[in-house]
């Protein structure tokens, strides 16, 4: 990693990174395309075996802090909790994180319901109809700068959105485009509307406040991207047609 052989003093740079010794990564459950859990309950994933080469370039043991959304990854930065996560980039989340550059784009889309009366995803704004979200996403943050806002109605999960949706409480939910593409194989007459209402660039990142940590994990994502080890991570968990690599 080029952060780590070129610091004269690269016992401080570990101590940047995991302060108690220990590399503390923080995982987002709320985004199954990088992360998710086998039937043991271990994790396993992009984000995982990306965690992995790093605890194995700095040294420290690996230690994986679990969390369900990313609104509770992004809401304890300055908790002290965690030294790296794996987020979409946000200028809100940017004031506490400090962000890498993108490494994989993945799309937001709506699933819309089978009454649902909107051909695309232009129609569901313009008809002014209820879009179920997930707090604290990043598709939510986004959404909120955006046309349409007054019409979303946040749920703690995805699982709370899809309730409502199933029950008829909201004419489409937002989400990630390849978790929308499986629930609406579940839903006959449901689909995924068109084109994607945006682009969600993912990073990897740490609290404000530690630079030479944090230049230090971009020039490791750099050289992974550059050197094919994320387009390997995402071929080998079946990903690679849903995520584009940054830059491609």
């Amino acid at each position: 990693m080029k952060g780590l052989a070129t610091m004269t003093d690269v016992p401080k740079l570990i101590r940047e990174f995991a302060p108690t010794g220990r590399l503390r990564v923080a995982l987002n459950h709320g985004n199954r395309v990088l992360v998710g859990r086998d039937d043991k309950g271990k994790p396993f994933g992009i984000s995982v075996d990306l965690a992995r080469d790093l605890a194995a370039h700095l040294g420290p043991a690996l230690d994986f802090v679990e969390y369900e959304r990313a609104v509770d990854v992004s809401s304890s930065a300055t908790s002290g909790l965690w030294d790296v996560c794996f987020l979409a980039v946000d200028p809100g989340r940017a004031k506490t994180i400090a962000f890498t550059a993108p490494y994989v784009r993945i799309e937001g889309c709506y699933l819309a319901s089978a009454s649902c009366t909107a051909a695309d995803a232009g129609a569901l704004v313009a008809l002014g109809l209820p879009v179920g979200s997930v707090k604290g996403s990043a598709y939510s943050l986004t959404l909120q700068r955006k046309p349409g806002a007054e019409n979303l109605v946040m749920f703690e999960d995805i699982f709370a959105a899809l309730g409502a949706l199933d029950r008829g409480e909201v004419a489409a939910i937002a989400g990630i485009r390849q978790a929308m593409e499986g629930e609406a194989q579940k839903r006959p007459g449901s689909r995924v509307l068109q084109p994607p209402f945006m682009e969600i660039r993912q990073a990897m990142a740490m609290p404000q406040g530690r630079p030479a940590a944090s230049a230090a994990l971009a020039d490791f994502l750099d050289e992974a991207l550059h050197r094919g080890r994320v387009a390997d991570i995402l071929q080998a968990y079946g990903v690679a047609r849903d995520c584009a690599i940054v830059p491609d």
